[in-house]
């Protein structure tokens, strides 16, 4: 229930479905999880918009994962909306 390396020679994975419930920030714990940024596409470019954020970048979510934070960013872990097949 974490995430977790992936295979040898493989570049994009599939995650399980994600159910996004609101909430109030202070309930939720928010230990052992990863930041990872959610893109519409692997371009990880766009212009920049009023907010600061790329025009491609959609949200953040917080996945389980029993490493540090610094481990995903520097292994460039991100989610996708699509591929660009």
């Amino acid at each position: 229930m974490v995430i977790g390396e992936s295979l040898p020679k493989i570049l994009f994975d599939c995650l399980p479905i994600i159910k996004l419930k609101p909430g109030e920030m202070d309930t939720f714990l928010h230990e052992k999880i990863y930041v990872c940024p959610v893109y519409k596409t692997s371009a990880r470019r766009g212009t920049l918009s009023t907010t600061g954020h790329s025009t491609n970048y959609v949200l953040s979510i917080e996945l389980p994962s029993d490493k540090p934070q610094k481990h995903w960013v520097n292994r460039g872990v991100a989610c996708l909306c699509q591929l660009d097949d």
